[in-house]
């Protein structure tokens, strides 16, 4: 049985990790995350008393700490999915997101090279650094057209660029030092557990409480949408058979533009939650001024990872997005929990407060 530390394992997507490993026998968990406004250990009740199941809080641009860490508990894999995640928050405050994406990942790089080069030939042969990335590192598409692995990067957020920033330290460690790395870059995850100021949540949040459901422009961006569960399983699949130092595009194969997006989920909702004798949900949508350098258009290619490790997504969009929205509607619960905190569902973007900060 493997030992993996998972940085960001109280996040959307590292939870979901997590508890598809811990379901599986098949590994040691050291979770350790910051616990940031997004980051919820409620997620992962159902493992928080299993013997192969241990928290740590942190942050990884502790670096000492991190060391510490991996000196103790000796993981076979690290899985890096500890960043700042929010496009519009990194247009508030992109500060933080720098020192998480940036600075935080060089710490847990230099963490990792000093613990791995100091294993045995066999334990350094074994050990694996998964980097999570995202496909907003390549910037925006045309009408036509999909990334690859090698798609240029272009970044046009903060967020982007820092994320973009990342995955070059990650492979210039590879290059540098040899250390065993793998990145991957996925399309818009949603699912299960998600903190309720990405598109999917919040829009279920607001249409349940009567709110408006802002659409950004003219709310015909294109995303391509992949169910958590699917990524957890295409992660397992690079970190089994992905080859050292190759980057792998997953993607769900589900391009929507984001008003279709909302207007399937007025229409899911007016089946499972009717507002009668209210007017139906997608009275509800709003169209409001766009986010600055929104991109227009992102598309997956993810021929790489099912041609070379035979991984391909189970969840369609429709399956996907009704195990979604059930699952919100089951957990009113945690939503209002989650969101006690600092956030309220509030417009976040517009860059007022990068305009007010100091240099």
């Amino acid at each position: 049985m493997k030992t993996y530390f998972v940085t960001g394992g109280a996040g959307f997507i590292g939870a979901n990790f997590i508890l598809d490993l811990m379901a599986s026998g098949n590994g040691r968990v050291v979770n350790y995350d910051k616990l940031t406004y997004a980051g919820n250990l409620e997620t992962l009740e159902p493992v928080a008393d299993h013997p192969d199941y241990r928290f740590e809080q942190g942050d990884i641009g502790d670096g000492p700490r991190v060391l510490e860490l991996l000196r103790a508990h000796r993981p076979d894999r690290v899985v890096n999915f500890a960043a700042e995640s929010h496009v519009d928050r990194s247009i508030e405050s992109p500060g933080e997101f720098i020192d998480t994406n940036v600075r935080g990942t060089f710490q847990l790089l230099e963490a990792c090279r000093i613990y791995w080069s100091g294993l045995d030939d066999a334990e350094r042969g074994g050990f694996r650094f998964l980097h999570i990335s995202t496909d907003e590192v390549y910037g925006s598409l045309g009408a036509t057209g999909y990334f690859t692995e090698e798609t240029p990067y272009s970044p046009n957020s903060p967020y982007a660029a820092s994320k973009a920033s990342s995955d070059h330290l990650v492979r210039s460690y590879h290059k540098t030092y040899g250390l065993p790395v793998l990145t991957t870059n996925c399309s818009n995850n949603y699912g299960p557990c998600q903190f309720p100021e990405k598109l999917i949540p919040l829009m279920i949040h607001n249409a349940l409480k009567g709110k408006p459901l802002p659409v950004y422009g003219d709310g015909k961006q294109v995303r391509d949408w992949l169910y958590v569960a699917d990524h957890c399983r295409a992660l397992q699949r690079v970190l089994a058979e992905g080859a050292l130092g190759e980057v792998y595009n997953i993607g769900g194969h589900n391009e929507q533009t984001n008003l279709s997006l909302v207007q399937t989920l007025c229409d899911l909702l007016d089946e499972l939650r009717p507002r009668a004798p209210l007017a139906p949900y997608r009275s509800l949508i709003t169209f409001v001024a766009d986010r600055p350098g929104h991109d227009r258009r992102y598309a997956i290619d993810a021929g790489k990872i099912e041609r070379t490790l035979g991984w391909r997504p189970e969840e369609t969009f429709e399956t996907g997005l009704r195990k979604t929205v059930l699952w919100y509607l089951e957990n009113q619960g945690w939503v209002d929990r989650v969101m006690s905190g600092a956030y309220r569902g509030e417009r976040l973007g517009l860059g007022s407060k990068a305009a007010e900060a100091k240099p």
